[in-house]
């Protein structure tokens, strides 16, 4: 109910003023904070000279993007250039063995990268799993993946395993653990779409060319074997109209995206600042609210920047990569959070729609949940930060659905359907309010540390309150109200001439029913608000 629903021209007029005023204001905020601290003692080690042009310092606290785009962009786009004139010309000379070739030009440049020892210590993991996988045994399968992605998570066996890497690097280390758990992703989803296969088994060449696949191989993002599998072996290389162009557009336009963060990075130093808790707890609640934003939009700037150069370089191979996470200004359920797409796509596939089922059973979808967060938390890294946010995160998916299961009883439902559309949506926008601020503190402890989110929760619940805690949740009202529109918009572009129907006869809460009952498919498991679900899987990264 109200995913259609208007509101007044001014009343959005409204919400898009007070929003913009609100986020220029913090924005200045923290420009002060950071002109006035710039010569900081604990600013020293991330606060390095920027660009000559603007003439003062810029924030390099983000190791990643330091990483990607400033110390070693001239290597990543060296690998990639090469894989990219090489896969053309194999495209052009043998396009139905273009896949093989991937596969040669990935273990060479691997074999050049980290050695012969790094690439046996890969192909072992990728002989054990492709042999239990014979067995076609889904559990079995399984655990040999969780026990083989734990030994480069877990002491004595990951220090066990790094001492057959020779050599010493700076990225060294990086690219060694990076490479190898994607590598137990990829034969986990291989092992698991080889036991649903009716006849016979895949081939152990098929894993290799799935596996080494060089723009993948190292940072992600995962594709399913079985999607990757049909789209590599397709001979059919013709691209649609304008495709091309569309690359290009993509390209550029990620390009603009790394000057624009550079650029701020130069007047708001919001990576550095969260670390200085001393300085912290001398910020407004206003500045605090918008640094702890800014840190969540600014990783997923990061993760669709990273993905998306990748996943240009794929589209080039006629392949169609993970979509780029969803902005988390989008975000206010739990059921859509999510900050790498491929790898919550690969855990709703192989775990919680697998355990979940249809996501109707409250039971089931406790098991789903927890089982999806563990294995989350042991790909992140078992540690006390990564098990906090799991717990957080696992807990706001499941009240999600408990509100949506009470919210279906009467009178709420009765109550929902007597009320207008307009009046439904702005209801809903008040309980996503909450549930935003919750995403944000749940998640910016894994991004900043546990201090720091313990800091902004404190002031904006508690020292802010009655006065910073309203004022924050209206303003983020106003921004719920803004999304709800883009969505509104795009469900009529889907559907244009919506039919209009009488409401109904309310139904007692035990009939599924699509307006009144929020059983969530199993694609959807959150709720919007009382009485209402949102369309999402279950995300984690």
């Amino acid at each position: 109910m109200g995913v259609k629903a208007a509101l007044p021209r001014y009343e959005i007029y409204l919400y898009t003023a007070v929003l913009c005023m609100a986020l220029l204001w913090t924005a200045s905020w923290i420009f002060e904070v950071s002109r006035a601290n710039v010569n900081r003692k604990t600013f020293k080690a991330s606060v390095k000279d920027g660009w000559y042009y603007f003439g003062g310092k810029v924030d390099m606290a983000d190791t990643e993007w330091v990483m990607w785009f400033l110390n070693f962009r001239c290597h990543i786009l060296f690998a990639l250039s090469g894989h990219v004139i090489f896969a053309k010309i194999c495209s052009m000379l043998a396009p139905k063995h273009r896949s093989i070739m991937y596969t040669a030009y990935g273990m060479m440049a691997i074999f050049t990268s980290m050695g012969w020892t790094y690439v046996t210590l890969v192909l072992s993991h990728c002989v054990l799993l492709y042999s239990i996988s014979l067995v076609k045994i889904k559990w079995l399968c399984f655990v040999a993946g969780l026990t083989s992605l734990a030994t480069f998570k877990i002491e004595p066996f990951v220090t066990w395993q790094e001492g057959f890497v020779t050599g010493s690097f700076q990225l060294q280390g990086l690219l060694f653990y990076g490479g190898c758990g994607f590598t137990i992703m990829r034969c986990m989803s291989f092992a698991l779409e080889n036991c649903e296969k009716n006849e016979g088994n895949y081939s152990f060449l098929e894993l290799l060319k799935y596996n080494f696949y060089l723009p993948f191989f190292y940072f992600g993002p995962v594709m399913t074997f079985d999607k990757f599998h049909v789209q590599v072996n397709n001979p059919d290389l013709i691209r649609k109209e304008r495709e091309m162009w569309n690359i290009i557009a993509w390209a550029v336009g990620h390009l603009g995206i790394i000057i624009t963060v550079d650029v701020l990075f130069h007047f708001m130093y919001i990576l550095t600042i969260p670390s200085d808790l001393k300085l912290v707890k001398q910020l407004t609640d206003w500045t605090l609210a918008g640094l702890a934003y800014s840190n969540l939009v600014f990783d997923w700037v990061k993760a669709t920047v990273m993905f998306g150069v990748i996943n240009t370089v794929s589209k080039l191979d006629h392949l169609d990569p993970p979509k780029p996470p969803k902005c988390i200004t989008m975000l206010y359920v739990f059921a859509e959070t999510h900050f790498d797409r491929g790898i919550n796509d690969w855990l709703c596939k192989y775990v919680y729609d697998y355990l979940g089922g249809n996501h109707d059973n409250i039971w089931n979808e406790l098991v789903a949940t927890v089982c999806t967060f563990s294995v989350t938390a042991l790909w992140l890294g078992p540690c006390q930060i990564v098990c906090v946010w799991a717990f957080l995160n696992c807990f706001g998916l499941n009240f999600e659905f408990w509100l949506a299961k009470f919210f279906s009883l009467e009178p709420f439902a009765s109550i929902e359907m007597a009320m207008s559309e307009a009046m439904s949506r702005r209801i809903r926008a008040v309980f996503n309010a909450f549930n935003f601020w919750a995403i944000i503190l749940y998640n910016v402890l894994a991004l900043n540390s546990l201090d720091f989110a313990r800091l902004v929760a404190r002031r904006l619940l508690l020292r802010g309150f009655p006065l910073s805690t309203l004022s924050v949740l209206i303003v983020t009202y106003c921004g719920i109200q803004l999304i709800k529109e883009r969505e509104r918009k795009q469900a009529l572009l889907l559907d244009p001439d919506p039919v209009l129907t009488p409401e109904p006869t309310p139904i007692p809460a035990s009939t599924p029913s699509p307006t009144t009952t929020p059983i969530p498919s199993p694609k959807a498991v959150a709720v919007d608000a009382p009485g209402k679900e949102d369309a999402g899987k279950e995300k984690a990264e």
